[in-house]
């Protein structure tokens, strides 16, 4: 029977069967309940055999930032094929269907995801655009530098969901100045991020915990966590913000010297977070880098005008794009620091990339040149990958501190 890929005009509950047959185990009903309230259900797009669901993708409707702008990025999400009709074609037709979806609208130049299993998003053209630290600190080994203003920031409990406003008000003042990082903008949304870590085995955990540093009353970071008694006993800590250097060596100092428990764990610590710089210790942690978010130009012209860059750059990129084939030719990117516009030109390009490539380097992540040496950008005038990645670089490292 044919596989057919179109619309869902179904229901929530219609849904369920196959997200727990393509995810492998079965989701908790609160984890259910919170992606229920965020899904956007005329994004869905299922695949079917007959009468049977066998495929499905959808995506949010988010904003992250990028150097120097917040841009519209459709972030896919629930993407899943039954079991029974995998190595099909049936991904890669979803994959093509949601981003030219994405590219007709005229709304979102850009598509981004979290990765189940990041060998797989690559052919259709995602990039890894951010990456993160997984880190575990054993507590003899917690003991940071001396940073001024520490003992002037109170550290003290609040409610998550009663204290949920006012971290959500400070998490988007600190994402407009981080590429990678998403604006938290509808009470759905703030519900799923205190909800975000249910998804994981909360066996033997504590509730979710919210800890807010302050300073004369006025918030400076705040962290969530939650506490786990195992043989060692750890704190698995699930975010950390705060807009200064006191503040977040305050929350650390807190978050490392647990009572009754060996080691604190953080799966999503910043590449360039001074937490492993101010370890006395440089060995206490034990730090693992893993993906972060996978980007994906849908319409390549709009996507380089959306953003702003470091230096003056005046440019012909060559763009190889298979999989979506309006991308594939060259490109003129001219701007810098108060904007920029691409436009398709006759010109031969004086660099060439793979769209997978552009979709690495687009949030400011400091690849250009490393992908050039991989052999993955090719140069053709001389000087043209120095002066691209000068200019693709932010002001900060990409990180994505939410998943979705």
């Amino acid at each position: 029977m044919t596989i057919e890929i179109g619309r869902f005009e179904g229901e929530w509950t219609e849904l369920l069967g196959l997200l727990n047959l393509s995810f492998a185990a079965p989701w908790s009903d609160v984890q259910l309940e919170l992606e229920r309230d965020v899904w956007e259900k005329e994004r869905s797009i299922v695949a079917t055999d007959g009468k049977e669901l066998v495929g499905h993708t959808s995506a949010f409707s988010l904003r992250m930032t990028a150097p120097g702008a917040e841009v519209p990025v459709a972030g896919v999400t629930l993407v899943g094929v039954s079991p029974t009709h995998r190595r099909r074609g049936i991904l890669r037709d979803l994959m093509r269907k949601q981003l030219t979806e994405v590219y007709e609208s005229g709304v979102e130049p850009v598509a981004a995801l979290t990765a189940s299993e990041p060998v797989i998003y690559g052919r259709f053209g995602y990039g890894l655009a951010s990456d993160h630290q997984h880190v575990t600190i054993e507590r003899k080994s917690r003991e940071l530098r001396k940073v001024a203003g520490v003992e002037d920031v109170r550290v003290r409990f609040a409610d998550p969901a009663e204290s949920l406003e006012r971290c959500t008000e400070f998490h988007n003042a600190e994402a407009v100045t981080r590429p990678g990082m998403i604006q938290h903008s509808t009470e759905a949304w703030r519900q799923y991020v205190i909800g975000e870590n249910v998804v994981t085995d909360t066996q033997g955990a504590s509730p979710l915990r919210c800890v807010l540093a302050e300073r004369d009353g006025e918030l400076a970071g705040y962290a969530y966590y939650r506490s786990r008694r195992t043989d060692k006993g750890f704190i698995d800590v699930s975010r950390v913000h705060s807009n200064d250097l006191a503040a977040h060596v305050a929350l650390w100092q807190f978050l490392l010297d647990p009572d009754l428990l060996r080691e604190t764990t953080y799966e999503g610590l910043p590449s360039d977070d001074p937490l492993l710089s101010l370890l006395l210790d440089p060995r206490a942690a034990r730090a693992r880098t893993s993906d972060g978010v996978w980007v994906r130009p849908a319409d390549v012209g709009r996507a380089l005008a959306a953003r702003t860059y470091a230096t003056d750059i005046d440019v012909v990129v060559g763009i190889e794009d298979d999989f979506l084939p309006w991308n594939t030719g060259s490109w003129q990117l001219a701007g810098g620091p108060g904007g920029a516009t691409c436009e398709k030109t006759d010109r031969q390009p004086d660099l060439v990339l793979g769209v997978r490539e552009l979709g690495a380097v687009y949030l400011g992540k400091p690849s250009l040149g490393l992908l050039h040496a991989a052999g993955l950008v090719e140069e053709r005038t001389p000087g043209a990958v120095a002066a691209m990645s000068r200019a693709f670089l932010g002001d900060r490292v990409p990180w994505l501190d939410t998943g979705f």
